[in-house]
């Protein structure tokens, strides 16, 4: 039988980016931290993993029946933010610049990969938009292969329906240095230039 240690050291490389040495030092730390604290952490876990769910509208991560984004009655109902991950809308909800509704894609086209999109929530996505009030749709998917086709994709089968399809500027980050960025990375903060207010 392993050790309590070699143990949790074993579980804790399951994270990602958890590699053994990072494991073994927190499977430590856990052993020296108080044991409220501890047992709150494993608390947290089982919780999530027992309570967490897709909301029914969004498909963000919400613990009751509506997450807390759909049922708040002070968001923008004509603005559509659509994103791969639940994860995404969290980094986008950070900006405190965004005010509008949100659907989570869970996940981004691959053919490749076998990720269609029947596999995805893209009906789900032309559902809503069909059923009118959104005036448009910001496409927020990740600015890579798959990011890119899922944002073509979407377009495409979101134009019958009348609404405004925007895909959000990216390009070089705050406090980068041109001389670092690559070509493709310059070429979109280019297509992406706006005019000096």
């Amino acid at each position: 039988m392993k050790g309590l240690i070699e143990r949790l050291t074993e579980e804790l490389t399951r994270l990602p980016g958890i590699g053994r040495k990072t494991a073994q030092r927190l499977a430590y730390f856990i052993l020296a931290m108080p044991e409220d604290e501890a047992r709150a952490i494993a608390r947290a876990i089982v919780d999530v993993k027992e309570k967490a769910r897709f909301c029914p509208v969004c498909f963000n991560i919400t613990d009751q029946e509506l997450c807390h984004i759909c049922s708040d009655p002070q968001r923008d109902r004509t603005r559509l933010c659509v994103v791969e991950e639940p994860s995404n809308v969290q980094v986008i909800e950070r900006t405190n610049q965004y005010r509008g509704l949100y659907h989570v894609l869970l996940g981004a086209l691959s053919p490749m990969d076998g990720v269609t999109p029947e596999r995805l929530k893209i009906n789900e996505l032309k559902e809503r938009v069909a059923r009118g009030g959104i005036e448009e749709v910001i496409i927020a998917t990740n600015p890579n292969t798959k990011g890119e086709m899922t944002a073509q994709y979407l377009k495409e089968i979101l134009a019958p329906h009348g609404v405004v399809v925007t895909r959000i500027a990216y390009g070089l980050p705050m406090g980068g240095d041109i001389e670092y960025a690559d070509e493709v990375t310059l070429s979109k903060a280019l297509e992406g230039r706006r005019t000096i207010s």
